[in-house]
């Protein structure tokens, strides 16, 4: 497989590529995910979401899509990306994931390239790319992470999550260079509640890693996100009024606030160019 597979496309619009992740699930990460970009859409942003638990996908379960086909067809040469992509709710176009397929780490050079060749000829062109990674500090989560624009990271007000958290910007600043990370505090009481969170990881952060954290924002508690997730619906769609939607809308407007990313000119295709290249030797 050639070592620079951009130079097969180089006339896609910028993008910028956020893969949203957590050091352990039940922080809801997906939820966050799924959410923050319908919130971008309706702010006219065109947003592709894709689900990347490559083991265990969801995305279309909480959203009551019944996908015919999924990323594993396109792996298989089966199907290109344009014939599996889903129109999701609020504007949204859904990469769907399938459960039981390989890991990303574990596909061969030739599906590699056939993965790239995909999103290179992809008729289709987003301003954003939201990445929803599986949970954990598994390999597929560590080179979706090390390959996107910007990390963010979801914790909440639990030990486990700030730990895990930490252990996952661990791995990524020391094992894979990467130093920039956003993070989002989920299913807090108030903003001072969340900063409170962030602070915590900072204070870690700051005395152990030459990191930077930028404290994006905070998802508050709202008994109407677990409501829509029983109608099978994104918050945005069910209770636009609620104050989960105000706080993902504030989040959208901070993100859509952003330059574009260095090296956006490349478009889709040097992320999973990037995505898929061998890890450098630690």
């Amino acid at each position: 497989m050639p070592k620079n597979l951009t130079a097969m496309q180089t006339n896609r619009p910028p993008i910028q590529v956020i893969a949203i992740s957590s050091g352990k699930g039940g922080v809801g990460k997906t939820t966050v995910a799924m959410n923050l970009a319908a919130a971008l859409s309706t702010q006219g942003q065109s947003v592709l979401l894709m689900d990347a638990d490559l083991g265990l996908a969801n995305i279309d379960i909480l959203l009551d899509l019944n996908p015919q086909y999924n990323i594993s067809h396109v792996l298989k040469g089966e199907k290109s990306l344009d014939d599996i992509l889903m129109k999701g709710p609020a504007g949204l176009s859904i990469i769907p994931a399938a459960s039981g397929i390989q890991k990303m780490s574990e596909l061969s050079p030739q599906e590699h390239a056939g993965l790239i060749n995909a999103f290179n000829s992809m008729e289709k062109s987003f301003d954003i790319l939201i990445i929803d990674t599986a949970a954990g500090i598994n390999d597929s989560v560590i080179s979706f992470c090390q390959a996107a624009n910007d990390v963010f990271v979801v914790i909440c007000d639990e030990p486990a999550s700030l730990t895990d958290g930490y252990s996952l910007i661990k791995v990524l600043s020391q094992e894979r260079s990467v130093h920039r990370f956003h993070i989002i505090a989920n299913m807090v009481n108030n903003d001072d509640e969340g900063f409170e969170i962030y602070q915590r990881l900072l204070l870690a952060s700051d005395r152990f890693l030459n990191v930077s954290i930028n404290y994006l924002g905070a998802i508050h508690q709202d008994k109407y996100l677990r409501r829509s997730g029983q109608l099978q619906k994104l918050v945005i769609d069910a209770f636009p009024q609620s104050k989960a939607v105000h706080s993902y809308r504030r989040l959208a407007k901070e993100i859509d606030s952003w330059m574009p990313p260095e090296n956006s000119e490349n478009g889709m295709n040097l992320f999973f160019d990037q995505l898929v290249a061998q890890p450098a030797s630690i």
